[in-house]
C-alpha cells in the first residue's frame, strides 16, 4: 500500500511541476512538457537519426517490452556451426618394443578420428567465415553447417594461434547470408549486445547482455590480451560465434569464458572486430597467417613503483625495455626507459593495448607515438613496417632423443617479437612442438631457447639438430625460459 501511495505522490508531483514554468540558464522559459521530452530524448532540439542519437535508458513500459527478434532474424543466418575433424594415429603400447615386434605380429591399429564443434560467422557473401583457431586446431577436415541445415566443405585460408583466430572459405561458391564487421572502438561499457552461437551443441542459441568492460587482458587464453568482456551467456561451443551490437553488426568474436564449473558465470570474452577486420584483410590478400607490424622494441607494464619513480600521476602505459638496432623503433627515436602513453591520440594503459593499437594499423602507415621521457611528453613518428625476413627456416628434429618432434630456428628480432620474447635475445629457439612427441612429453615449449646440449652451445638450427639427434642414452642440457636458466640431466 505504501508503495502505491509513493507512486501516486510522484505522479501528483510531476503534474504540479508541469503547471509551473521552468527556468534555464539565461532566464528563458521552457514548456515543462517539452523540457521533459527533450531530457528523455537526450536534450536534442530535433529528432536525432539512428546514427547520431545519444544512448539512454528505456523510459516507458512499451520500450521495456521491445524485442530483439528483428535483430536476431537479420543476423542469425550468418552464424554457422564449424565441425573440425582430425585423424590421430593410435599406437599399441607394445609397438617399438624389440621383444614383442620380434615374436609377435602386431597389427596396425586404425587411426582414431577426433572432432571438435564450435561456431563461426559469415562476414562476406562469398563464403568467408571467421572462427577461433582452437576450434580448427590441427584439423584435417572442416565443415560448415548453416542455420538452415545445409552443410559445406571449407578450406582454411588463415590461422593464427597467437590471436586465436582462423579464416575459412566455403568451397562451393554462391551468395551466403553475411553480417558486417562493426567498429569495436565505438563500444562503451553498458552497451547492449547479443551473443549468438551453438553452446554445448544444442543448436543455435541467442543470449543478451551488456558490455561489462573493455580492454581486458585475461591471461591463459591467447597471446593476445585486449578483449571485450560481456555478461551475455557464453558457454563451450560458443567459441567463434558473434557478439552483435544493436545495429546488427559484429563487434566481437566470442572466444572464452571465466568459469570454475565449465558453464557461464557471466564473464565472457570476445576478440574486438577491429583486429578481426585486419585478419580477414590479410586472408583476402593471400596470407596464411596474420603479419603483425614490426616495431623492434620490448615492453613491460608500468607498475605503481615505476610510475612513482618517473613522476607519473598514475601507472599507465608501456615501458620500453629494449630497442633493436636498425629497427623502426630506433629510427623513430624510441629509447629504453621511455613510456609510451598514446598512439594516434588514443591512450594506451598496457603493453597489450599498445600492440593492439599497432596491429590494427596498416603496413606502410605512420603512427604518432606519445611518450613520456624525463618527465616531459614527446611525440614521435613510428613507421608501421613489415617484419624483416627471418635468417633461416625452422628445422625439425628427428631421431629418438628427448628433442624429437620439436622444430627450432635461429632467433631474429622479428621471430622474437612473434614469440613475445625480448628483441635483443640471441640463440636457437624452439618454434613448435608436435603433439604427443618426445619433446612434448618432456615438457619443452615454444619459446624455449637452447643454451647447451651435452656440453656444446648450438650456433644455428642445423647444429642444434645435429646435437639433438646424437646417438646417446645420457642427456645433459640447459635452456632459457622466461628469463630463467633451466638445467636438466636424464637417461633417455
Amino acid at each position: 500500500m505504501r508503495t502505491s501511495l509513493k507512486w501516486v505522490g510522484a505522479v501528483i508531483a510531476l503534474a504540479a511541476a508541469a503547471a509551473l514554468p521552468l527556468e534555464t540558464a539565461g532566464s528563458q522559459e521552457v514548456e515543462p512538457q517539452g523540457f521533459i521530452s527533450k531530457l528523455l530524448r537526450g536534450s536534442q532540439d530535433s529528432e536525432p537519426s539512428a546514427e547520431t542519437a545519444p544512448k539512454r535508458v528505456p523510459f516507458s513500459q512499451s520500450e521495456v517490452q521491445l524485442s530483439f527478434a528483428p535483430l536476431v532474424r537479420e543476423t542469425a543466418p550468418a552464424v554457422v556451426n564449424v565441425y573440425a575433424s582430425s585423424r590421430v594415429e593410435v599406437r599399441s603400447p607394445f609397438m617399438g618394443d624389440p621383444f614383442f615386434e620380434r615374436f609377435f605380429d602386431l597389427p596396425q591399429m586404425p587411426p582414431r578420428v577426433q572432432s571438435s564443434l564450435g561456431s563461426g560467422v559469415l562476414v562476406d557473401p562469398s563464403g568467408i567465415v571467421v572462427t577461433n583457431y582452437h576450434v580448427i586446431r590441427q584439423a584435417d577436415e572442416v565443415k560448415i553447417a548453416m542455420a538452415d541445415g545445409r552443410e559445406f566443405a571449407s578450406e582454411i585460408l588463415l590461422k593464427d594461434e597467437g590471436l586465436d583466430l582462423a579464416v575459412l572459405k566455403i568451397e562451393n561458391g554462391g551468395a551466403f547470408p553475411s553480417v558486417r564487421l562493426g567498429d569495436s572502438e565505438a563500444l562503451e561499457v553498458g552497451d547492449l549486445v547479443l551473443a549468438i552461437g551453438n553452446p554445448f551443441g544444442v543448436g543455435q542459441t541467442t543470449t543478451s547482455g551488456i558490455v561489462s568492460a573493455l580492454a581486458r587482458t585475461p591471461r591463459g587464453i591467447t597471446d593476445f590480451g585486449f578483449f571485450i568482456q560481456t555478461d551475455a551467456a557464453i558457454n563451450p561451443g560458443n567459441s567463434g560465434g558473434a557478439l552483435i551490437d544493436m545495429k546488427g553488426e559484429v563487434v566481437g568474436i566470442n572466444t572464452a569464458i571465466f568459469s570454475r564449473s565449465g558453464g557461464s558465470n557471466g564473464i565472457g570474452f570476445a576478440i574486438p572486430a577491429n583486429i578481426v577486420r585486419a585478419v580477414v584483410k590479410a586472408a583476402r590478400n593471400g596470407a596464411d597467417y596474420f603479419e603483425r607490424p614490426y616495431v623492434g622494441a620490448s615492453y613491460e607494464p608500468v607498475t605503481p613503483r615505476i610510475a612513482e619513480a618517473l613522476g607519473m600521476e598514475r601507472p599507465a602505459g608501456a615501458l620500453v625495455t629494449n630497442v633493436a638496432e636498425g629497427s623502426p623503433a630506433m629510427q623513430a627515436g624510441l629509447k629504453s626507459g621511455d613510456v609510451i602513453v598514446a598512439v594516434n591520440g588514443t591512450p594506451v594503459d598496457t603493453p597489450d593495448a599498445l600492440e593492439y593499437r599497432l596491429a590494427t594499423l596498416g603496413i606502410g602507415e605512420n603512427a604518432e607515438i606519445e611518450t613520456l621521457r624525463g618527465g616531459r611528453k614527446e611525440t614521435l613518428s613510428l613507421a608501421i613496417e613489415r617484419p624483416p625476413q627471418d635468417v633461416g627456416r625452422p628445422v625439425e628434429i628427428g631421431g629418438e632423443g628427448p628433442f624429437a618432434g620439436s622444430s627450432v630456428a635461429l632467433l631474429s628480432p622479428s621471430l622474437a617479437q612473434r614469440l613475445r620474447l625480448p628483441v635483443n635475445l640471441k640463440g636457437v629457439v624452439i618454434v613448435d612442438v608436435a603433439r604427443n612427441s618426445p619433446a612434448a612429453k618432456l615438457g619443452l615449449r615454444k619459446g624455449d631457447i637452447l643454451r647447451e646440449i651435452n656440453g656444446e652451445e648450438p650456433k644455428n638450427a642445423e647444429e642444434a639438430r645435429r646435437l639433438a639427434e646424437s646417438n646417446t642414452r645420457w642427456w645433459r642440457f640447459s635452456l632459457e625460459r622466461d628469463g630463467r636458466l633451466l638445467r636438466q640431466m636424464l637417461r633417455y
